[in-house]
């Protein structure tokens, strides 16, 4: 009985999450409205702060949950070289079918640039540590043999992800005119081609 309340606890908290995230990509944290959400996910707003304690925390929670999800979805963990890039290029292809998410990420990183905004050092943790395995994995190439062995592995994993918010970015704007997912892609094979081994 009490796994079975664990569990629904677990789905309410979950739904609350999902439905949080629609509502910060829609209007950005500063936009937000707490009572909105509460409705969305048919509480009263004092039930939604009994799950989450502020506006604050839920948004930590939100962005954590995001990341959770597109890891379950993309780990790279071990790839290396090639694979890693092409499994950005699946991550970035991805993103080109679920608008509201990237607008979500694209808001919040934008005002989290200050350090007293609550997405602030999520934002930097996140960033540091797809920076650090994206260059792992480069550098896993360069060991295997498959990638020269003078490239700078962390400049190049600044590029790629510099590549990838910046056509995030303008693909929000004008999707009309940026095809994200196929620039990303022909970016990526570019680098693959200009980084393999001779």
């Amino acid at each position: 009985m009490r796994r079975r309340g664990y569990a629904a606890g677990e789905a309410r908290r979950e739904r609350i999450l999902a439905l949080a995230l629609q509502e910060f990509a829609e209007y950005g944290y500063r936009g937000a409205s707490l009572a909105r959400i509460a409705e969305r996910a048919e509480l009263t707003q004092a039930g939604l702060l009994h799950h989450f304690k502020s506006k604050e925390l839920l948004l930590v929670a939100v962005l954590e949950y995001r990341d959770e999800v597109d890891t379950r979805r993309f780990d790279l963990g071990e790839a290396s070289g090639a694979a890693a890039l092409r499994a950005l290029a699946d991550v970035v292809d991805y993103n080109s079918r679920v608008p509201g998410l990237v607008q979500l990420f694209s808001v919040i990183s934008g005002e989290a640039v200050t350090a007293d905004h609550p997405g602030h050092t999520w934002a930097r943790d996140r960033y540091r540590r797809l920076r650090q395995s994206l260059a792992d994995s480069l550098r896993r190439a360069v060991d295997s043999g498959e990638f020269r062995a003078d490239l700078d592995a962390e400049a190049h994993a600044d590029r790629a992800i510099a590549m990838m918010d910046g056509l995030q970015t303008q693909w929000l704007i004008d999707p009309d005119q940026v095809d994200m997912a196929t620039i990303f892609r022909g970016y990526v094979e570019d680098v693959i081609d200009r980084l393999k081994a001779r």
